[in-house]
């Protein structure tokens, strides 16, 4: 019977879960639906416990947690405690058993403890934890009388006094806040930075401070303003939508805003695509949300920290000027109403760049600056003496410290329309790690952080250029447009370089200044493009480039402007292998620029040069120049237009050392260009360049540079530049070892046929990629640029290399470019004819990549 009954309890669990989801569909309160969820388990418990027979001995059953708050979402934990009065009888100990494992059959997630009044406060005393969860105790059943003298300890002086909790709380958020960001892709709604644990944390120290029911109670206590209130109330309404639609879909206690479900989650709360996804829609105001709750939190806490800890030593008060002090290391306003002058707003925010020891704003002027930017009616930017301060502020070398600030507090958007439009706009892709706005203020950090000592080791050239730039705050504005015009529709270059010049223009910066912050805008992805995904060691590239720059100067600013903005794009993004890429470039075009680009690279002569060292450093090592010569004879000359000397003679000395039939395949200690160099080099066979994809695939490794060669008897002479997952360079020996094994093996099988990948991985399968194919103009004589945008799937490159091979198609070089779940990887190919492609081999290769790679379970 009992567990029929439990049975019975989950299926009504079950229907009202969905009416829970139809209701929610309505767009009903998200306020009445969790005090539903509560109230219908509320009977239950209670129901039950009368089944049970529980009402015939001295416990009290009690809510606590989120349980106790009467919150409780479709698939949230059930936290209860079982208060005694005295050691239970086993005839009651059987019967709380059975209740127990009713609740568990009936589907809910139960955490429980047994205790008695001593054991839960001896607990709750060195547990700050269980202590929270006290505080918002709540009686189902039982004693009333027991229920109560629990109530009162709890409130006693000597239970975590107010002082004593605050500062747990305070640190038990830092600590929280470490583990995550408030802009991760995949967000934990309750526990990251401006999540539902900081409006929590807030509500906890009122309840102990003040004895507070709950957060409203803070007005009645002058402590917190109808309007914070509404705003908070409004943020926490937000938050819980996305819970409960997260445990609907979901059906289990996920709080995790994963990429599997997000798009579930915006369709169920009624996002449309548009010109931005729902999903993005959705994420953007839940970005902006955890944005207002922190900066809540830190205003209250501040608060809380002033009235809990007033008896300790106060803080040090020094004079700015009339109308500002600094509090510690906070800046404070001493006039009253200052902020009705908008200019004093601005003013703010210039003292924070003069200023190294502000870090923040004091709680009371942070409360006057948020209703001041509230009552504005207009752009700060069309006030001439707001522009003036704004100037002042670019002009000054702290003046990025003061950008972040005025970000963190919403005044950047105050004084830019664009950027009120880029706050929380996100792009539903693996490779933007942050918000746009979000993204550019960390690029704007990077870019100070070049001129700090620490980074010179870290950013060589960027920490020597920053020091060299005629006027810094003309990078600073570029960074600050670069990605302006996202979210819009169009080219966001495009459209961000013509706001920039007109922000130029109105802020009095004369037309050269203004022309070179919009070409920044609308060329900040140029250096970077033509650094991954052309062949820099043909002269033409470089030339093409030095067209764009122009000069020196250009340069300058745009590599800086570059490097700035990948680091700023993820943790992963940047590592030393685009950094050597992006330095050769650099060089390279410096190079053409100083000579004139008139003067155009003498091929043969850098051929001489690049065998000539080379042969010095060989016969050095003792190798035979006739040896040497004899080898060198088979290879063409674009072998030596396309290595450096070192790799020459790295290449030469281990093929005149091997002796053996098997291919010879040699991994470098030294990093090339940040990078591992592998070299292949034996008779050439079919498929070549798909097996060693293949194993490198299965490997974990990835591949972001490929030549491949063939002497004039056709041995190849394969080079790749590999890296580890994380963008190291392959370094281990017992790895590196492992690899030469394996490929060797794999080279010298005849197997055709692809070996297994791994599956997509869960992070992958929410996107789609369209394959794409194009065909485009190559600089290099007799051969075909290929560009292939596609799912970054397991296998893909052995895939692609298996297609070549079946539609007799060559491959010369490759670069490889993966961009969060995308693949975006050029190709230089000919056919077996040692010719470009034409139209009919071209099409013809497009629709079996295209085929295949939409259809990768054919493989």
């Amino acid at each position: 019977m009992t567990t029929e009954s439990a049975q019975l309890a989950k299926a009504q669990l079950l229907s009202q879960n969905h009416d829970l989801l139809t209701h929610f569909r309505h767009e009903e309160s998200i306020k009445n639906l969790v005090a539903q969820r509560c109230q219908f388990v509320d009977e239950l418990l209670q129901q039950q416990w009368q089944e049970h027979q529980l009402d015939q001995f001295p416990i009290a059953l009690i809510a606590v947690g989120g349980y106790g708050r009467a919150e409780l979402h479709p698939q949230s934990d059930v936290d209860l405690l079982f208060l005694i009065e005295t050691e239970l009888s086993p005839k009651a100990e059987q019967a709380l058993s059975r209740y127990i494992a009713f609740l568990w059959d009936a589907g809910l997630e139960v955490g429980h403890s047994v205790r008695s009044l001593a054991q839960t406060l001896e607990q709750g005393r060195h547990d700050i934890t269980i202590a929270t969860n006290l505080l918002e105790a709540r009686l189902l059943c039982g004693p009333q009388a027991l229920y109560q003298s629990l109530h009162l300890s709890i409130r006693a002086d000597d239970f975590w006094p107010a002082s004593d909790f605050y500062i747990a709380k305070r640190d038990e958020q830092i600590a929280r806040h470490a583990k995550a960001s408030a802009f991760d892709l995949e967000p934990n709604i309750k526990t990251c930075p401006g999540g539902l644990r900081d409006i929590h944390t807030i509500s906890w120290v009122a309840m102990r401070y003040f004895d507070a029911a709950n957060i409203e109670a803070l007005v009645g206590h002058g402590f917190l303003e109808s309007d914070e209130l509404d705003e908070l109330l409004e943020c926490q309404s937000f938050l819980w939508e996305l819970r409960f639609a997260l445990h609907l879909i979901s059906g289990r206690d996920e709080n995790r805003l994963l990429f599997d479900l997000q798009r579930q989650v915006a369709d169920l709360l009624g996002y449309e695509d548009a010109t931005q996804l729902g999903v993005e829609q959705m994420m953007k105001r839940y970005y902006r949300t955890v944005r207002r709750v922190m900066e809540l939190n830190q205003m209250l806490l501040q608060l809380f920290k002033r009235a809990t800890l007033g008896h300790t030593k106060a803080l040090e008060i020094k004079k700015i000027d009339d109308d500002f002090q600094l509090r510690g290391k906070f800046i404070e306003s001493i006039t009253e109403n200052l902020f009705d002058d908008p200019v004093q707003l601005m003013t703010l925010f210039l003292h924070a760049a003069k200023n190294s020891n502000i870090q923040g704003i004091y709680a009371p002027t942070l409360r006057s600056l948020r209703k001041a930017r509230r009552a504005q009616t207009q752009p700060l930017l069309n006030l001439p003496a707001c522009r003036a301060v704004f100037s002042e502020i670019l002009r000054h070398p702290r003046g990025i410290a003061a950008l972040s600030l005025m970000h963190r507090h919403g005044v950047l958007s105050s004084y830019l329309p664009a950027w009120r439009d880029i706050e929380g706009q996100m792009q539903f892709d693996l490779f933007h790690a942050y918000t746009v706005d979000e993204h550019t203020h960390r690029l704007l950090q990077n870019i100070e952080s070049f001129a700090q000592t620490e980074q010179k080791d870290e950013f060589p050239l960027g920490s020597v250029l920053i020091n060299q730039l005629p006027k810094k705050g003309l990078l600073v504005l570029a960074a600050l447009f670069h990605d302006i015009g996202k979210g819009r529709g169009g080219d966001h270059s495009k459209l961000g370089a013509v706001d920039a010049l007109d922000f130029c223009k109105l802020h009095g910066l004369n037309d050269h200044d203004g022309r070179m912050v919009a070409w920044l805008v609308e060329n900040h992805l140029v250096m970077s493009v033509t650094a991954q995904r052309r062949d820099i060691s043909d002269p033409d590239v470089v030339a093409d480039f030095a067209d764009k720059v122009r000069d020196a100067v250009h340069l300058s600013y745009l590599y800086c402007l570059t490097v700035a903005d990948i680091c700023a794009t993820n943790e992963k993004t940047w590592n030393n292998w685009k950094g050597s890429l992006l330095r050769d470039l650099y060089f390279s075009t410096q190079r053409v620029l100083a000579r004139g680009k008139e003067k155009p690279v003498d091929i043969r002569a850098r051929v001489r040069e690049h065998q000539a060292k080379a042969k010095k450093e060989l016969l050095r090592r003792g190798v035979k120049e006739k040896s040497l010569d004899g080898l060198w004879q088979r290879f063409k000359a674009d072998y030596f237009l396309r290595h450096q000397p070192n790799q020459i003679a790295w290449h030469a000395e281990a093929i005149l050392k091997h002796k053996q039939d098997e291919p010879l395949v040699i991994i470098s200690k030294h990093t090339t260009r940040g990078g591992t160099e592998l070299f292949i080099y034996g008779k050439d066979k079919p498929k070549l360049f798909a097996t060693v994809m293949a194993v490198l695939d299965n490997k974990n490794i990835n591949v972001h540079d490929a030549g491949i060669m063939a002497s004039k008897d056709q041995y190849v002479l394969d080079s790749f530049v590999i890296l580890e997952q994380d963008g190291s360079p392959v370094s281990r020996i017992s790895r590196i070892q492992g690899l030469r094994k394996t490929l060797i093996k794999a080279l010298n099988s005849d197997t055709s046929k692809l070996p297994k990948f791994k599956k997509l991985s869960r992070k992958m399968k929410p996107f789609s990629v369209r394959t794409q194919v194009n065909f485009l103009p190559s600089r290099r004589h007799g051969t075909s640029m290929m560009e292939l945008i596609a799912l970054d799937s397991p296998g893909l490159l052995a895939k692609v290399g298996d297609i070549f091979y079946r539609c007799q198609v060559t491959l010369s070089a490759a670069k490889i470019t993966t961009i969060g779940e995308r693949a975006e990887d050029f190709f230089i190919l000919q056919n077996t004819e040692g010719e470009q492609l034409n139209e009919v081999q071209q099409e013809m290769l497009r629709q079996n990549l295209i085929t295949a790679l939409t259809k990768p379970a054919q493989y």
